[in-house]
């Protein structure tokens, strides 16, 4: 582990895959058990329904992934957890069908930083109590790409950079295709991270199902960004907007899911958030920085409920996307040409942001 005094702790694992779940399951236990209590309480299940609800999708990862399946296995041997265990928190609220995050993301095109690298990331919006179980996570497979994500709670995969440039941020969505039985969507995200470039990411969405919805922001060592709406129906791809930038939250943007009956299962506060980002970028006169995205991510236009949320009192029902305590529990600003990722430790408004580097 490396010290980070202002940020999140940052764990590094190499080898194999059975030795990457070790080293990560070893560094990272004490979050990886807090984060099994946690959803137990939210989830309101035993921990003997938890694992055997994640059970069943064992076969999942060993016909999609069975390399993660044997990361996984040697994520419980490091944390002194069940591979049972260790499976239900690559599953997260797919265990319920409940998803409980909301996000603003974006990506920023090479011609239009300041630097002339690609500029990606996004806030995301989580309960609270997640803060303490996060980490950054630096992998070095004994075969392809080097990755580092921010996750917490022992997930393999989440927000990211590779040592290819491919990276991506995601957002939940509101309504569309209904739940199914499929791979969770945070082994995919992994997947995404071993990929050398879009094609092969589009390939790779076109290949695996998922079970629930999400919307995936891209970007690869290219210089290509790109947007696809990933749901249990498949994937639907994105252009990019006339300002040549990508922007999304909480709610649909494709035509086959771009619905009335979806918006209104969107977060109120999504339509809200993707216009202030927007607005945001429109109005910057200069190529872009990673400082200008530091003040964009920390941007209160709809407080409490903007761009960098915070906790608050709500109408007296919570929505199923994101209770009214969620808040921003990290905002992240990826610099993938350079291998870098700047993140926060909860509100960018409050906190500082730390630099982790994907070469030690």
């Amino acid at each position: 582990m490396e010290n980070q005094p202002d940020g999140y702790p940052i764990y590094t694992a190499c080898g194999r895959p059975r030795e990457l779940g070790q080293m990560h399951g070893a560094q990272a236990a004490e979050q990886i058990r807090g984060f099994l209590d946690y959803l137990q309480t939210t989830l309101r299940l035993d921990r003997a329904t938890i694992a055997n609800r994640a059970m069943r999708f064992e076969p999942l990862f060993r016909q999609f992934c069975p390399h993660l399946l044997e990361e996984v296995a040697g994520l419980a041997q490091g944390a002194s957890i069940s591979l049972p265990e260790a499976l239900a928190v690559q599953l997260r609220g797919e265990l319920t069908g409940v998803r409980d995050d909301a996000c603003t993301a974006f990506a920023i095109p090479r011609r239009l930083s300041a630097d002339g690298g690609t500029l990606i990331g996004q806030n995301s919006d989580n309960p609270p109590e997640l803060i303490r179980f996060g980490y950054v996570l630096r992998l070095i497979p004994e075969h392809g790409p080097r990755i580092l994500i921010w996750t917490f709670g022992g997930m393999i995969g989440y927000h990211g950079i590779n040592s290819h440039g491919v990276a991506h941020f995601a957002n939940a969505l509101g309504g569309g295709p209904g739940w199914r039985f499929a791979l969770s969507h945070y082994p995919l995200k992994r997947l995404v991270l071993e990929q050398h470039d879009l094609p092969a990411v589009r390939s790779l969405m076109r290949a695996i199902p998922v079970c629930s919805n999400g919307n995936y922001v891209l970007c690869d060592g290219r210089g290509e960004i790109t947007d696809i709406e990933l749901t249990s129906a498949g994937p639907q791809e994105l252009p990019a907007a006339a300002g040549g930038w990508i922007v999304h939250s909480n709610h649909y943007h494709c035509a086959a899911h771009c619905s009335p009956e979806n918006l209104q299962q969107s977060l109120p506060d999504s339509l809200t958030r993707q216009s202030r980002l927007e607005h945001l970028l429109r109005e910057s006169a200069d190529p872009l920085s990673v400082a200008d995205l530091k003040r964009f991510l920390s941007d209160h236009d709809g407080f409490p409920t903007g761009i960098c949320r915070h906790a608050h009192a709500g109408a007296g029902v919570d929505h199923p996307m994101l209770a009214s305590s969620g808040q921003t529990v990290a905002a992240l600003i990826a610099q993938p040409d350079s291998g870098l990722l700047h993140i926060s430790r909860g509100n960018p408004c409050q906190t500082p942001f730390t630099t982790y580097r994907l070469d030690d």
